[in-house]
């Protein structure tokens, strides 16, 4: 941000305060600009902006952005913060829109729905839907703010009946940059409605979700920890796992390779993190664990609060990375992961020899039945209705103390996942083409992986509802889709 533009921030942020929201525009001297600050997951989210702006309502949000537009200050905007690469969520020198004073969460018992604000954190919405014996298809950690896991597309523990988070959204209030709010639907602004499916932040700013209410009187979940010597008989429970959900959709799984940095316990472990809907205690799904010896098992009857309380296994106040790709679902490709991981550990051991970090091969079922779900409730953008075979998501998580172990680590864990990739090309349609966003790099180019029909689905709603490009030239954090340089669908 050039000086002028950071002058024209501040004055911007003064007219906001004349507008009567001054008490929510906070300054780099203000203590609650700082815990906002603090607050971001991730070191690298943590930026210096001009001022941040809380808005409490929509009408709020579209006079702050008409004004961002008009006097083309740049912004960027904040749901719970939890995206790690710099500058998805925050911004240098310019205004960040925090959107956590947007937080509600409405059961309707009339019509078995549920409104809920941007800014909650899953645990807020889950806490207050266990009131009434009622869940949505919502997040897994219950410290991942509602706006971003949603608009990039969102994996729920009801992934296996109700599609992806975003296929159960009824309807999104949406503020525009020309700072109109309009209600998107399936039959009203259905272009948009469509886009919002896993486009992110490219269309305006989100500022209320309906979603369908979900019935649910608990689970049966916890954590499962296992030694690293098991990994192979691991690696093949997690395959014949995947290849059962379209029979089992009630049961759900991520599956861990994990090197953790408790102080008592500096080793790899493979972590099952289990989430059976239907409180089934020993459902078939998981039949593989059932002989391995586990060194510690949390799992009982609980809820999905609970559940999504004691998942939050990737701790914050990191230099954090994410990298990912999708592969077959092939017990191969999930050993290679696990192998290259620990070569990974053994690096990272040379540089920080106290072992005080944290790194997880993550790999999660992404079986055809999830896209199946999601074309029967209506379609998203993301593409994921073209996959004709199961599937495997990995997710490369590295979190480290400094910026100076990052600088080391970043380009070993690019490596690691282009290794994989290579390793999988050698296998008949080992690799697919699609990319998750929430769990993407920023270097990585998640939209692109949705399909040309799809890019171009979502070029046409970007300039239908914003065609002075507000929400690509002045928003410019996240994954923008005039960066995306077409190609055929994605095989997957």
């Amino acid at each position: 941000m050039t000086t002028s533009s950071s002058t024209q921030g501040s004055v911007l942020a003064q007219a906001l305060m004349e507008a009567k929201i001054g008490s929510q525009v906070l300054f780099p001297n203000d203590a609650d600009y700082i815990a906002r600050e603090q607050s971001y997951w991730s070191q690298q989210a943590r930026l210096k902006p001009a001022c941040i702006v809380l808005p409490r309502s929509a009408n709020e949000v579209s006079t702050i952005v008409k004004a961002l537009a008009d006097k083309e200050v740049k912004f960027a905007v904040r749901s719970g913060g939890h995206t790690p690469h710099a500058g998805s969520n925050n911004i240098d020198g310019s205004i960040t829109i925090d959107l956590s004073l947007l937080n509600w969460t409405r059961f309707d018992a009339a019509s078995e729905t549920v409104d809920i604000g941007p800014g909650g954190r899953w645990r807020d919405v889950y806490g207050e839907l266990e009131k009434h014996s009622r869940i949505v298809a919502g997040g897994r950690n219950g410290t991942v703010g509602v706006g971003g896991l949603v608009l990039g597309g969102g994996i729920s523990f009801s992934t296996g009946r109700r599609g992806f988070s975003c296929d159960d959204v009824i309807s999104f209030e949406v503020v525009l940059a020309d700072g109109r709010t309009v209600t998107a639907t399936a039959s009203e602004y259905s272009d948009l409605y469509f886009a919002l499916k896993g486009g992110s932040n490219n269309f305006g700013i989100v500022t209320n979700y309906k979603m369908h209410a979900l019935k649910n009187d608990g689970i049966f979940g916890g954590l499962k920890i296992y030694p690293k010597q098991v990994t192979p008989q691991a690696t093949e429970a997690l395959v014949r796992f995947t290849a059962s959900v379209a029979s089992d959709p009630d049961s759900h799984m991520l599956w861990f390779h994990t090197y953790t940095e408790q102080p008592d316990f500096k080793d790899i472990v493979v972590v099952i993190a289990v989430a059976q809907l239907a409180g089934v205690a020993d459902a078939p799904a998981y039949q593989g664990f059932k002989d391995l010896p586990a060194i510690m098992d949390t799992c009982k009857p609980t809820t999905v609060l609970g559940g999504v309380s004691e998942y939050d296994v990737a701790p914050g106040n990191n230099q954090s990375t994410f990298y990912t790709a999708t592969f077959a679902n092939d017990a191969r490709i999930a050993a290679k992961a696990t192998e290259l991981h620990e070569r990974l550990v053994a690096d990272l051991k040379g540089l920080i020899p106290d072992g005080d970090f944290t790194t997880q091969c993550l790999l999660q079922p992404l079986p055809k039945v999830y896209g199946e779900r999601s074309a029967s409730s209506g379609g998203n953008i993301m593409g994921v209705q073209n996959q004709r075979v199961d599937g495997l998501l990995f997710v490369a998580i590295v979190l480290l103390k400094t910026a100076a172990q990052q600088a080391f680590a970043y380009p070993r864990i690019r490596a690691w996942v282009e290794e994989l990739k290579a390793y999988a090309a050698t296998i008949e349609n080992g690799n697919f083409d699609w990319v998750y966003l929430n769990y993407a790099d920023g270097s990585q180019d998640p939209l692109r992986s949705y399909g040309a029909e799809n890019v171009r689905k979502m070029r046409l709603a970007a300039a239908k509802y914003d065609p002075n490009a507000v929400f690509q030239k002045l928003c410019t954090g996240g994954f923008k889709i005039s960066h995306v340089v077409e190609r055929e669908l994605c095989k997957l």
